[in-house]
């Protein structure tokens, strides 16, 4: 073999060793450089975020009446925008104080709910079947007393913005005659008639109060009529314990006072309006979603009032003297930090008797079993209470 074949045969293997060395470090580089690929298991480990709270609600009157239901309708609102989407809300509005309840509230259920209130006393039995038979539920019962394990019972102490009200009523009648329209016969409704009745009788010892039952909570035509009968019996200043603002506006037709009720309702009856005893539910249904929300959910029962933001007496019109505004300020405070108490004695029944004797405070046993007028209450309650 000639020197020039063995040259270019030796560059040839040279070229060829180079050529080999290049495409291993090649090789190297890019096993060192490729991303490590996330694997199924990693992927899954991240944790997925929560279903959200299915919240549900139960309305015995329309959310449009101004009053009772508007004011739970409001607060379910305010929950909503404050828990975001932890929480989905739902409502049934218009649900009867029956059989028909007891359907609702397994619908309720059925559909997914896990937190479900029931916003009216006569939801109670239902409620009770419904929680016995559905565990994983909670259930929350407006205004009742039976509990169970997974039911529990919320209130507002209705019967202080009554008592607000009673003082400037007592303040402003001209004729002493006041009139409540009364919806049920429950505890609850003769606790705040006599707890209007007291506070106007701190202020005007000779007034009276009449009473009309209609046996609803919402109905506007009969509350209506009941505010006629008690202007044409010489009531001047009306009080009510019914969901419309059908009495504020009766007594706007017939140029007498009256207040709003569980509502701001003074739009209704802007020259009778004296003041609104509003309800605020939103603190409360606060408590019951981050309770079921945080695993700390547990049966009880809550009654608020002015102390929690609760209860309150708003838009107290420009006739009252500034005095009465006064006086109803002070009394507001003395709820807030118990330096006040409405039911103190010495209290005396329609009878004439103490049903509670001198400087003795009434517990909330005596409050919730009230089944009897004051002194300065006119009529007799009906049978059966």
């Amino acid at each position: 073999m000639s020197k020039l074949s063995k040259r270019v045969l030796l560059q040839a293997s040279g070229w060829a060793a180079l050529a080999a060395a290049a495409a291993l470090a090649g090789c190297g580089k890019k096993e060192e450089a490729a991303p490590v690929a996330e694997s199924p298991a990693s992927a899954a480990s991240e944790p997925a975020k929560p279903e959200p709270l299915k919240v549900a609600f139960a309305y015995v009157g329309p959310v449009g009446d101004a009053g009772w239901t508007f004011a739970h309708d409001s607060a379910r609102k305010a929950v909503e925008a404050e828990f975001g989407d932890r929480i989905v809300t739902t409502f049934v509005e218009n649900v009867p104080e029956s059989a028909d309840a007891e359907r609702v509230m397994r619908d309720l259920v059925g559909q997914g709910n896990k937190l479900v209130f029931g916003t009216t006393f006569g939801y109670m039995e239902p409620m009770l079947k419904v929680a016995a038979d559905s565990k994983d539920v909670r259930f929350e019962h407006a205004t009742g007393y039976k509990t169970a394990d997974n039911m529990r019972t919320y209130d507002s102490r209705t019967y202080e913005g009554a008592y607000m009200a009673g003082v400037i009523a007592g303040s402003m009648t001209k004729s002493n005659t006041l009139g409540v329209v009364a919806s049920i016969p429950i505890p609850e409704v003769i606790r705040n008639i006599n707890a209007f009745t007291l506070g106007a009788q701190s202020v005007n010892a000779k007034v009276k109060t009449k009473v009309v039952w209609v046996n609803k909570w919402f109905d506007p035509p009969k509350e209506g009529e009941g505010a006629q009968s008690l202007i044409s019996g010489g009531a001047d200043v009306l009080f009510q314990n019914t969901d419309s603002s059908a009495v504020l506006q009766k007594a706007e037709e017939k140029g007498k006072f009256a207040f709003g009720w569980d509502s701001d309702m003074s739009k209704f009856g802007p020259n009778a309006h004296l003041a609104s005893s509003v309800i605020n539910w939103a603190p409360y249904y606060s408590k019951a979603i981050k309770d079921a929300l945080d695993g700390t959910w547990q049966t009880g029962g809550v009654w608020w009032g002015v102390k929690e933001g609760a209860i309150d007496l708003v838009s107290i019109s420009d006739k009252v003297p500034a005095e009465v505004k006064d006086r109803v300020a002070k009394i507001k405070a003395g709820l807030t930090d118990g330096s006040f108490v409405i039911w103190k004695g010495p209290i005396v029944g329609q009878d004439g008797k103490d049903v509670l004797a001198k400087d003795a405070v009434a517990d909330d046993k005596f409050l919730s079993g009230i089944n009897f007028y004051v002194k300065g209450v006119e009529g007799k309650l009906p049978s059966g209470n």
